[in-house]
């Protein structure tokens, strides 16, 4: 599932507004309907808030925009899967340092 399914599903489930959601994280309704059109994209700041808004678990969330992050920046790209590797690796390496 990719990040606005998700946030469009949740605030369905819970009979939610948009304004609803776009009151309880300080922000107009617009930007809500494009975040879960996928027009644009929540800040760290947003799916914080988003993950108390929902009931989401918070891990969960960043987990999904972090991989849109990582998705949108190598889609595309034909040596993306083995840049996807080496980032890995460098993470886990200074994750033991």
């Amino acid at each position: 599932m990719i990040l606005s399914e998700l946030l469009k599903s949740k605030r369905e489930t819970k009979n939610l507004l948009l304004r609803e959601v776009a009151s309880m994280i300080d922000t107009d309704t617009a930007l809500i309907s494009k975040i879960e059109k996928g027009d644009r994209k929540p800040t760290r700041e947003q799916i914080d808030k988003l993950a108390i808004a929902l009931d989401i678990e918070h891990s969960k969330l960043l987990k999904l925009w972090l991989s849109e992050k990582v998705y949108e920046d190598v889609k595309g790209e034909e040596l993306a899967i083995d840049a996807i590797k080496i980032a890995l690796k460098r993470i886990k390496t200074e994750e033991k340092n």
